[in-house]
């Protein structure tokens, strides 16, 4: 059996995400999306979801861009001047390692996320971090522990299997993710939250437009595959540079791309459909 669970990350960052998010669901493949709970949207994301019960909606837990939910002073070793996040840097990545009094940050700021979302009273499909950075070991056991407190029963793993993309278009270059992805999915799996078998989307971030999403499908292979995107209606404050959200929102609208669903017969699911 082939089964697909369609993503679309950064739910709640803005508008226009939200508007292609709803759009894709209704219309098109989309079958789960991530919020981003202190996204400028969030609000919006919420309300979009209410009326949209059949989506899945998870938590898309931000430590980059996006505030934190914790007030920057009960975070400092997070947070820059600004109160912006810097976990992304060197010297943050290995306080994380070596120092109790920054994971207990980390572990406040994700429970604090964490809360947001079960105050929205949406259930909770699965879950996973911006720029995948619970692939960092630590961040990983933090998110596991806090997530199983919170009902967490499903996670991303970023495993690519780029054997079946190689069957439509080669990609070059190290995935130097890989073997810690592989980690959080085992990790995951002995504590009984529900991972996929593999995740395509990582090789060609925002650029995952109708062809390449064809090529995925008509090569999927047996289990449980995530295809994630990120669809937008147009660019916004936070976007990417050179990701093409318009073409992965029309991706996600591509009536070949159902007609491979349906001729290939892939299942379309939701993570809480698992």
């Amino acid at each position: 059996m082939k089964t697909a669970i369609i993503t679309a990350d950064d739910f709640g960052v803005s508008i226009e995400v939200n508007a292609a998010v709803e759009q894709a669901h209704r219309e098109g493949v989309l079958t789960v999306t991530s919020l981003m709970v202190t996204g400028a949207g969030a609000a919006d994301a919420v309300e979009r979801a209410r009326r949209t019960p059949t989506l899945g909606v998870g938590l898309h837990v931000a430590l980059a861009e996006t505030p934190p939910a914790l007030p920057p002073a009960q975070i400092p070793d997070l947070v820059d001047a600004h109160g912006k996040f810097r976990i992304e840097s060197l010297p943050v990545a290995l306080k994380l390692v070596g120092l109790k009094s920054v994971r207990r940050q980390l572990e406040a700021e994700i429970e604090a996320q964490f809360a947001l979302f079960e105050a929205t009273g949406l259930p909770l499909d699965h879950v996973n971090t911006h720029k995948h950075m619970h692939t960092h070991p630590v961040i990983a056991g933090v998110l596991l522990d806090v997530g199983l407190r919170h009902g967490m029963t499903a996670m991303r793993a970023p495993i690519e299997d780029r054997t079946t993309l190689a069957k439509f278009e080669p990609v070059s270059g190290i995935d130097i993710a890989r073997p810690f992805a592989k980690l959080v999915q085992v990790a995951a799996r002995k504590r009984g939250v529900k991972v996929p078998d593999r995740v395509f989307g990582l090789a060609w971030s925002g650029a995952m437009h109708a062809e390449r999403l064809r090529g995925v499908l008509a090569h999927l292979p047996d289990g449980v595959s995530e295809i994630y995107l990120h669809p937008a209606t147009g660019p916004y404050p936070l976007s990417a540079p050179g990701y093409q959200y318009e073409a992965e929102f029309a991706a996600l609208l591509d009536s070949s791309a159902r007609a491979i669903v349906a001729e290939r017969g892939i299942t379309l699911a939701r993570f809480a459909d698992l």
